[in-house]
């Protein structure tokens, strides 16, 4: 799920349930403006934060250039709060930025200055916070007063956005709209055909992990076919023949989603910080009972050969 959370991490960390955006605005967070004009006609409780975004080139000299997202924020409302810092300290002045980890591993250091497009504007780095990406690109917080100066927006309007932790919050202006959490996000540039993508992969998975295991047990058989005749003549049950396949795919499924999450942890360890890896372990536990429930399936086609074996033709041959 790497690619998918990279989409959403920022977001996510907001504890969001709503935004309101501009209804022109094609349900895009960096399409859309509320202007000042507006703000009078908008109520804002601690549960609303005003935010900008706007996507930016970091750089900095000897170091390689980042493309970004900047998201203004206001330092009094709750995303600048709720940051979780994992070194420096939150933004108490004008020119400061909060940036992801990612940075970090590029060589970025605290209070290192930073430059945006072709600004010669310095801001400098006073945190990181980890896991805060949007639209696969690492996020840049900062104040709502610099998004401002890097959209050229000369103080008419006052962000792109309003989050909410309220999932039924509206505005009075006609022109602005409210969406909820999951509209929002699926509306992310590449966001719902990436997941659809990912979804026909583990839909296929399971598909090919049937065929595989209902081959297997289906050669196994065939080679423990005189057995199984043998078994038979000594009066031994069809039930528990068939019960001894079943429990042999569950084995051999359940090993083998062992042996595969302890590679899988081994990968998580050894693979580079630039390859994005996330793990959903509700989802990764409805996968492994999926193949668990394939393995059982599986073992239902070879069943047949048990069930109808003669023991006379099969010892006799």
């Amino acid at each position: 799920m790497g690619l998918s959370s990279q989409n959403t991490d920022a977001i996510d960390s907001w504890n969001m349930k709503s935004i309101v955006l501009d209804k022109d605005s094609n349900t895009s967070l960096s399409q859309s403006l509320i202007s000042k004009k507006q703000e009078r006609k908008i109520k804002l409780s601690n549960k609303e934060a005003i935010i900008g975004q706007a996507s930016v080139i970091a750089k900095k000299t000897g170091l390689t250039k980042e493309s970004a997202q900047f998201l203004g924020i206001n330092k009094n409302q709750f995303i600048a709060k709720d940051l979780v810092l994992t070194s420096g300290h939150k933004l108490n002045g004008n020119h400061q930025v909060i940036i992801d980890e990612k940075f970090k591993n590029d060589g970025y250091k605290l209070d290192d200055k930073l430059k945006f497009n072709s600004s010669k504007t310095n801001y400098k780095i006073v945190g990181f916070v980890k896991n805060a990406k949007l639209n696969i690109s690492p996020v840049i917080y900062g104040n709502i007063s610099d998004w401002q100066q890097i959209k050229n927006l000369n103080g008419q309007f006052i962000g792109s956005g309003i989050v909410s932790k309220n999932s039924n919050y509206t505005t009075n202006d006609s022109q602005l709209k409210t969406y909820s959490k999951s509209d929002f996000v699926s509306k992310l540039p590449g966001y719902s055909a990436q997941n659809s993508t990912f979804i026909f992969m583990i839909g296929f998975l399971m598909i090919i992990s049937l065929i595989v295991i209902a081959v297997f047990l289906y050669i196994l058989t065939i080679q423990k076919l005189q057995n199984y005749a043998v078994l038979r003549a000594q009066g031994i049950p069809a039930r528990t023949l068939v019960n001894a396949t079943i429990s042999q795919s569950i084995i051999l499924v359940i090993s083998g989603l062992l042996i595969g999450t302890i590679l899988t942890a081994v990968t998580a360890l050894i693979i580079p910080n630039s390859v994005p890896m996330s793990f959903n372990i509700p989802i990764l536990s409805s996968v492994g009972t999926g193949l668990v429930l394939t393995g059982i399936i599986g073992a239902l086609i070879p069943i047949k050969l048990i069930l109808n074996v003669d023991p006379v033709s099969v010892i006799g041959g």
